[in-house]
């Protein structure tokens, strides 16, 4: 189930950028309260109305999307003009950040007339209330997401999501160049946008001016789309993996055995972490792609690691009675 239902302290969004966001365009229309479309939404979650009409204004929250349904409209529709105007009256009074009216109906006067008087955006959605909370859930979700940008290398190697970390010049990006060249897929090069959902998975992706390149030293930025064809990149990927590539040190002490499960924090998350050398001669993508083969079969419970250790413990202790035993 989804545990993020409130976007991260701090976090906000403009209702213009709302507006604008692709599907809630195509059914949200700004009829009234064109100058307050820089008004702040805080929450992810909208907030039904109704109360406000009957006097009930505790627990509204302004900056939450405020939606008339049809329940609320049908409501204002049977009240006499001037309690209808005290309730529209009422609601608008709070400042809310957006008022929205379902089922692509006209909006009352003393709706059109209250949004402009106070600068409240007042939009009319085509869809039922059902879809409309739907569609503005779903955009909110995104929008108001924890996010950051990392330096790094995003790919998709055998369906594992590989993050490639590290310092500059270490060799991620020409180790994506291996990985490509086996079949695998970029999303993103240097630059990696990553978004936790609400479903507590962490998305990647790569800023529009980067997608689909990658910076090779001594040739420059080449277009992986172009180079490999259209199979070669993806837009977007979960990440399951974290590697961190570093140069080698002969004097560090490298996990040998992989019986620990290291993990890195991203954006509140936990996620599985390798630490993997770089040296002259090692094929690393192999490597990264043994990586990712082991990450899965560790998903699906078969730690080969811990199994070897257990039956050398088995071998170890048979051993030892054997050698217990009289002639």
């Amino acid at each position: 189930m989804p545990s993020l239902r409130h976007a991260p302290e701090g976090a906000q969004i403009s209702v213009a950028q709302l507006l604008g966001y692709p599907g809630a365009s195509d059914v949200l229309s700004l009829v009234a309260g064109h100058e307050g479309v820089d008004r702040a939404i805080t929450h992810p979650r909208v907030q039904k109305s109704g109360l406000v009409f009957v006097g009930h204004t505790r627990g509204i929250v302004p900056t939450r999307v405020q939606v008339i349904g049809e329940t609320e409209y049908t409501f204002l529709e049977a009240c006499a003009p001037e309690a209808r105007k005290r309730g529209i009256e009422a609601l608008f009074s709070l400042s809310p950040s957006l008022v929205v009216v379902t089922r692509g109906v006209d909006p009352f006067a003393e709706l059109v007339e209250a949004s402009a008087r106070t600068g409240t955006p007042l939009v009319v959605s085509r869809e039922r209330s059902s879809r409309t909370i739907h569609l503005v859930h779903r955009s909110l979700d995104w929008l108001l997401a924890p996010r950051k940008t990392v330096h790094g290398v995003l790919l998709d190697v055998h369906g594992v999501g590989m993050l490639l970390t590290g310092p500059s010049a270490v060799g991620k990006s020409e180790c994506a160049l291996f990985l490509l060249e086996r079949g695998h897929r970029l999303v993103a090069d240097d630059r990696v946008e990553l978004v936790r959902l609400p479903t507590d998975h962490i998305e990647g992706s790569s800023p529009e001016l980067l997608r689909n390149h990658l910076e090779l030293r001594g040739i420059g930025i080449v277009n992986v789309r172009d180079l490999f064809g259209a199979a070669a990149v993806r837009e977007k990927k979960h990440v399951n993996l974290v590697v961190e590539l570093c140069p080698f040190d002969e004097f560090e002490d490298y996990d040998r055995l992989g019986l620990d499960d290291p993990q890195v924090e991203l954006l509140g998350l936990s996620l599985p972490s390798l630490r993997i050398p770089v040296r002259p001669g090692r094929n690393m993508a192999v490597i990264l792609e043994v990586a990712a083969r082991n990450h899965l079969l560790k998903r699906a419970g078969r730690n080969a690691a811990r199994r070897f250790v257990e039956r050398l413990e088995e071998e170890l202790l048979a051993g030892g009675r054997d050698q217990g035993e009289g002639p």
